[in-house]
Parts: structure tokens; sequence; C-alpha cells
């Protein structure tokens, strides 16, 4: 497509599916009127959707949140999701995958001026239908379906520690390991690679 130029850019109509579904569209049709909706898009920064995430879910009247990104957003969308349920303990996701049909109009390039062309062509033009994946994530304070497709349940060890994983005291390069169970080097002694080899 070296030869032709986007003229624009637009949201493809999508007959009976609701996979697909436009901006405005939920994936989710049983949901509480006081939802937030995040729209996640490629250039949004992650500081202030979160900033914004984390204080309408401490609102007690917000019960759910819903991230959705397309194309090139629904890495930053898990991002968020993830970040979330990290911060705040004991939310239900439901994660739903869809496709937003995206036509694309390319306009052909002028050639170059040359004996073989007259210079009166009119540009051909070049319609594309691309389907690009979307991201929908649900977070609920309130218990979902667990038999829903895509349902993940709250994380049982929130936090990014667990307890096993205790912090272990440090200890300078020289002192011994006065841990149970540690690993200890063998070392010979000074004089006794000599005598093995004279033997």
């Amino acid at each position: 497509m070296e030869n032709f130029r986007k003229v624009r850019s637009e949201e493809a109509s999508v007959e009976g599916g609701s996979e697909g579904g436009g901006p405005g569209s939920s994936p989710f049709a049983d949901l509480a009127p006081g939802a937030v909706h995040m729209r996640v898009k490629e250039g949004s920064k992650i500081r202030n959707l979160l900033a914004f995430a984390t204080a309408s879910m401490a609102q007690p009247a917000t019960r759910a949140i819903v991230f959705s990104g397309c194309g090139r957003a629904t890495t930053k969308t898990v991002t968020c999701a993830e970040i979330l349920k990290r911060r705040l303990a004991g939310l239900h996701q439901v994660t739903r995958l869809r496709y937003r049909s995206v036509r694309e109009v390319w306009q052909s390039l002028p050639p170059e001026p040359t004996p073989g062309h007259s210079p009166g062509e009119s540009p051909t033009s070049l319609s594309v239908l691309k389907n690009v994946p979307g991201l929908a994530i649900l977070l609920s304070k309130d218990a979902l379906d667990p038999h829903l497709p895509g349902y993940q349940c709250p994380d049982p060890n929130p936090g990014p520690s667990s307890p096993s994983a205790a912090p272990t005291p440090k200890r300078s390069l020289g002192e011994p390991a006065t841990e149970e169970g540690s690993a200890k080097r063998s070392q010979l002694e000074p004089g006794a690679a000599d005598k093995g080899r004279i033997a």
C-alpha cells in the first residue's frame, strides 16, 4: 500500500452481532446503572485511568467498573484491570472478547509525471474492511455467576507478596549462613589438593 494514503476510517455497521457492537454498546447487558465505564484508548495514560477508577470504586454507590479497549489499547486495558484488582482486593472479574468492524478508505497517490502517463488520470480509491479485536473487563464488588464464560474469582492472596515469601535477613559476603537447610559450599583445605595428587 505504498502508493496509497489513508483518507478516512469509519466504524462499519455490524449486522445482528452481540460480539461486535459500537463504542456505545456494552457487552454486559445486566450491568447495574451506577457502573463506571472506562474507555481505554491507545494514547490513554494508565496513571490517569487508575486514579479515576480507584476514586470511583472507593465510593460505596459504585459497585462495578468496566474497562474496554480495542486494537492497540487491549494490552493497556488488561494492565488497568490487573492493577485495580491488586489495589482493591475481592473484585470479581468477567472478561469478554469482541470485534469491531472498521472500514478504511485509501486513495491512490498521484503518479509521478512520466512520459507514459497522462497527467489527467483520476485517483482510484480502495475500501478495506478490518475486524479489530477488542476486550471488555468487568470488575465487580458483588459476587457474579461463576458459570459465566470468562469469569475469574477474586484472588485469595491479594497483594504483591504471598505469606510464604517472607523476607530473608541479609548477610555480608564473608559471613557463613546460619539458617537451617541452607546450602553450604564444601571448601578444600589449602593443602588437601596437593595431598590428593601425591598419593
